[in-house]
């Protein structure tokens, strides 16, 4: 039934898929079919070398190159990634953080080159533009793991980007204040909530406190600071979320900031639905997760999402097909046009239940900011490991209740009888596959790239970058300068990483424990590791590694602290480290067994690169283990190749997996 004529209809939000993959021109020609099909936004996925940095021909970036997003290594892969997108007209989702000040100098630069092709007034182009980059640096360290620099230099980056924009580009959201990854690492909503509301308030402390923008205009600061979200498949909860983070970002930009304009205080949000909670047993499953958690963002009018991605019903198997990221947009325009759901006010004013949970969480979430703003703000929580230890030992103890029981995941650990799915029928393509081609491609472009330009432009170019980062200039026009120069991504954060040196972020897993979990399972693997160590005359160790740039830690870190619980002695050093570096560790360490973490799709390359590696070192007897997300036709592969056993999403039970890795430790060492 039509809506009544005298009531009128709310405009739908920004409908996106996330995606990005292989090369400039084949993510272009995904984008094109997306927006045919009625996508109203895009949400660009970059691969991990361009989030962290580095160029295809990097060491790092070997077997990560247009895995898990597209390369952008300079101008001209920008030209190609929007090419027949006219930028003054597009709206523009950029998930990158580290490196968002050279990608939004990219982006400028095309638009700035589009208008002037069509001979209009690049200025006029420039101020329309509209879109968000992530830009949250806050969140990396605590959970992404795809930061550069230090915590410092970091929010400076962050600082210059907020205060040239207001200025230049003032449709677009400079950041995205990040929660969704918190709470794939473990956040509580109260946490969630909390820590969001704190990276928010130490980026407009921290522009305030620049002198970059004059008092009268910070209003239109905090008007351009957006959040993007996680909703989960407890949607009155994740509901009731939202309606907290809406009254208390009113509340903080009025009380602690002076704003008094409404519309400049309204909680801006975008939202991706829980992609980590998406299972690989019955993938199929998922779809219907996928809706209740869009209906957590869109049913509530007051704190309705602005913007809306979805995830592909099996992107916990691998790379969604073009039709698979069309059946997660045709799910948002079912609901935003097939329903009534934009036609009322806001169905729950009034509720005491909601009521109640909104203030049960902006209560919990008040003495959260509290107790970080003591500590010195969010930049001195991250340095000092609280957050993330906060993050590690909630998901430990999530972790637990599921394996436990006491969470039920169907067709995980409840309902998990199934019939074959003609979805994954034999035969069927059920994922999309990267062109294994393209990293040789990039590597190949980028040194011609090289080769052509104009090398003592580039050189003077990065030279004043270098300068512009030793004062307290604001670095984007240096950056910009860069872009027009032909500087690769490499370069510019190599200029930077000169002066602002690197990081290393605090890994969490020290402080945190599984210790709810004291039953006879955990005991029994207990004792048999300490049975096998005795046996070896020492106490079992394990190294926990994280090869390459992917940086989602929590299945790594999780790992360490079942481990650690279970008895073993833990070597774990964070992320992004080369094979050979695992290597080293695994020799000096002496350890009795290697297990690696793997993400981002580049396990075929860095896994068997550790197994060489300590076979070349004299340490072929330690046997690998590895867990990711890895297809069953890699699971052999890698089998083939040394390594003794893959663990995927559906070995959910890490007390089982660390029974099983002493079989594995025993095995290499002939015990019985």
């Amino acid at each position: 039934m039509p809506y009544p004529s005298d009531r009128e209809r709310d405009r739908p939000w920004v409908m996106r898929t996330y995606a990005g993959h292989s090369s400039a021109t084949k993510s272009n020609e995904l984008y094109r079919r997306n927006l045919s099909k009625g996508q109203t936004g895009l949400s660009i996925a970059f691969d991990l070398p361009t989030q962290t940095g580095y160029d295809p021909d990097h060491e790092l970036a070997k077997g990560e190159v247009g895995k898990v997003g597209v390369p952008v290594t300079h101008i001209g892969d920008m030209r190609t990634l929007f090419d027949q997108i006219p930028l003054g007209v597009a709206n523009t989702s950029m998930t990158i953080n580290a490196t968002a000040m050279w990608l939004l100098s990219l982006y400028v630069s095309v638009a700035q080159e589009q208008a002037e092709a069509e001979g209009t007034d690049w200025h006029e182009v420039v101020a329309k533009l509209a879109g968000t980059t992530q830009n949250d640096i806050i969140k990396e360290y605590l959970s992404r793991g795809t930061y550069v620099f230090p915590p410092g230099p970091s929010l400076r980056l962050i600082t210059d980007m907020v205060a040239w924009t207001v200025s230049n580009v003032p449709k677009w959201n400079p950041i995205n204040i990040c929660s969704y990854h918190l709470q794939e690492v473990g956040a509580t909503p109260v946490q969630e909530v909390a820590y969001a509301m704190c990276t928010a308030i130490a980026v407009l402390d921290a522009v305030r406190d620049s002198g970059q923008v004059p008092a009268e205009k910070f209003g239109e600061v905090v008007s351009r600071i957006s959040f993007f979200v996680n909703a989960g498949v407890r949607f009155i909860e994740e509901m009731c979320k939202m309606r907290a983070f809406t009254e208390l970002w009113d509340e903080i930009t009025r009380d602690r900031y002076g704003i008094t304009d409404e519309k400049q205080r309204r909680f801006r949000y975008g939202v991706q639905v829980n992609s980590l909670g998406l299972t690989e047993a019955q993938p199929e499953n998922n779809v219907q997760r996928i809706v209740l958690e869009m209906l957590a963002v869109s049913l509530s009018r007051k704190a309705r999402a602005r913007a809306i991605q979805l995830p592909a019903w099996n992107e916990a198997l691998g790379l969604p097909r073009p039709w698979d990221q069309q059946w997660a947009l045709r799910m948002q325009q079912v609901l935003a046009y097939e329903t009534d759901l934009l036609e009322y006010e806001d169905i729950f004013d009034g509720s005491p239940v909601i009521e109640a949970k909104v203030n049960e969480i902006i209560t919990g979430a008040r003495e959260e900011i509290d107790r970080v703003q003591a500590m010195g703000g969010a930049v001195a929580a991250v340095e000092s490991g609280y957050m993330k230890t906060q993050m590690v030992g909630s998901l430990a103890e999530r972790r637990r209740l599921i394996e436990g029981g006491e969470q039920i995941i169907v067709g995980v650990n409840k309902f998990d009888t199934t019939e074959p799915s003609p979805l994954q029928a034999e035969g069927a393509k059920a994922i999309e596959t990267a062109d294994p081609a393209a990293e040789l491609e990039a590597v190949e472009a980028v040194r011609r790239w090289r080769s052509e330009r104009d090398a003592a432009v580039v050189e003077e170019s990065l030279r004043k970058l270098r300068e512009a980062a030793k004062t307290d200039v604001n670095l984007m026009d240096a950056t910009l300068a860069c872009a027009h120069a032909g500087v690769t991504t490499g370069e510019w954060s190599g200029a930077l990483r000169e002066v602002f040196g690197e990081y290393r972020a605090p890994t969490g897993v020290s402080g945190a424990s599984a210790g709810g979990e004291a039953g006879v399972e955990l005991a029994a693997v207990r004792e048999r590791v300490k049975a096998t160590g005795e046996e070896l005359g020492e106490r079992l160790r394990m190294l926990v590694g994280k090869p390459g740039l992917d940086g989602h830690s929590n299945g790594a870190e999780q790992i360490a602290v079942r481990a650690r619980d279970t008895g073993f002695e833990v070597v774990y050093q964070g992320i992004r480290l080369t094979p050979d570096q695992i290597v080293a560790a695994a020799v000096q360490e002496g350890v009795h067994v290697v297990g690696l973490s793997i993400l981002s799709g580049s396990h075929l390359e860095a896994v068997p690169a550790v197994v060489e590696g300590l076979r070349a070192a004299g340490a072929g007897d330690v046997p690998v283990v590895v867990g990711g997300i890895i297809p069953p036709d890699d699971a052999k592969i890698l089998a083939e190749r040394g390594v003794a056993r893959v663990f995927t999403p559906k070995d959910y039970e890490m007390t089982q997996i660390m029974d099983e890795i002493v079989n594995v430790i025993r095995e290499a060492n002939k015990l019985p």
